[in-house]
């Protein structure tokens, strides 16, 4: 609590804003965009990795939560003032940090994928001010972002030998998706049979329930989709860049409306029941980034915009190093072959003029090999 009160002493207008901000980037829909824009655009795998260290973090932060039941800060002490545009989003017990967790396990699982040092930097140092943060607004003590930071630096380092290749990923995945409903079964089943004697604080209660029922559509949801990519769909990242901007776009327009907009429909329809309805709320929208809108990606992959294309051509020369002519592409007759063997223009000649019956820059006899040579003398002295 000292240092906390450290803190507090220091806040300005400016740095309340400044960390308001960055601490959402420890949020649910923060990790969701970038998981799934990973899953569509970059690679289904790493893709994988990261929902697998998120779901499986939440749920252990969860669990952890309701089992040691530490208060938040200003409930421990009451001389203590929390940002109070914080404190509405702080819900639940204060050990260990969600948000800190959240995003440890998903931009440590980046930083490992990461093929530049600088996109590593750059994810330790979100991660850094995010913990950093969530001290500074008053909401969570220096125990609880460390050991926080520890989990999720557990987590990536215990799941990362399984997603490292593909032949790893597709031997032990089916085991790491049973396995997290295993854990997402013990999480429900801790309610109806712990939950009423362990003299939880109802709002804390809630707040863990709502966890609970979201993390089982979530991985029902992953375990659907696993199976199904995995047999039928197998779709292709791969796309153009003003693709992946509409798969981007949207992909996660559908999925915030699904998010928000089935709310109401779907209480209604559990008849008031709110936790059943968030389940099928949130399975529904794995489902569709999992599935549905994936289904879509070769009929988008066929859009083609030559302004654009030449835009991205010119780019990439632009930055490219050294004085280097920029790439042209094959056009004519020799397109398709081209593109189809990736060989050189003279090659490409050489071969079309020997099927017509003549041999490229001369029509001079090509000098018989010395293995030839010796084939004839042989035959000469017998």
């Amino acid at each position: 609590m000292e240092f906390l009160k450290l803190l507090e002493g220091i806040r300005t207008p400016f740095l309340d804003w400044f960390f308001s901000l960055i601490t959402y980037l420890g949020d649910e829909v923060v990790f969701m965009v970038v998981a799934i824009a990973i899953f569509w655009c970059i690679n289904k795998r790493e893709g994988y990795y990261v929902l697998t260290v998120g779901l499986v973090g939440t749920m252990v932060n969860q669990l952890l939560k309701l089992f040691f039941r530490v208060p938040r800060p200003w409930i421990k002490d009451a001389s203590f003032k929390p940002v109070e545009s914080a404190v509405e989003r702080a819900s639940g017990y204060s050990f260990p940090s969600g948000h800190t967790q959240n995003i440890g396990g998903t931009f440590g699982s980046i930083a490992l994928f990461a093929r530049k040092w600088l996109g590593r930097v750059l994810c330790a140092l979100i991660i850094i001010l995010v913990a950093f943060s969530r001290m500074y607004l008053g909401v969570h003590t220096p125990l609880d972002v460390l050991v926080s930071l520890g989990i999720a630096a557990a987590l990536v380092a215990a799941f990362y030998p399984i997603f490292k290749s593909e032949e790893r990923f597709e031997r032990f995945m089916p085991f790491v998706v049973a396995g997290a409903m295993l854990l997402c079964l013990l999480y429900i089943l801790y309610f109806p049979i712990f939950g009423a004697s362990a003299g939880h604080n109802p709002t804390n209660l809630e707040s863990g329930m709502k966890a609970a029922y979201t993390m089982a559509g979530c991985t029902i949801g992953l375990a659907i989709v696993y199976f199904v990519d995995s047999t039928f769909v197998k779709f292709d990242t791969h796309a153009t860049w003003y693709v992946q901007l509409i798969k981007i776009a949207v992909g996660l327009g559908v999925i915030l409306g699904i998010k928000e907009g089935l709310r109401a429909p779907l209480e209604f329809i559990c008849i008031g029941n709110v936790y059943v309805a968030r389940m099928l709320r949130y399975l529904l929208m794995v489902i569709f980034a999992g599935i549905l809108w994936p289904m879509c990606f070769k009929y988008l992959a066929k859009i083609k915009c030559k302004p654009l294309d030449n835009f991205a051509l010119w780019a990439k020369n632009l930055f490219k190093k050294g004085d280097t002519p920029p790439e042209v592409e094959p056009v004519g007759a020799f397109a398709e072959e081209a593109e189809r063997t990736k060989d050189n223009s003279r090659t490409l000649i050489r071969d079309r003029l020997r099927d017509e019956g003549s041999t490229p820059h001369t029509d001079k006899r090509r000098k018989p090999s010395w293995r030839s040579r010796n084939k004839k003398n042989k035959k000469r002295y017998k």
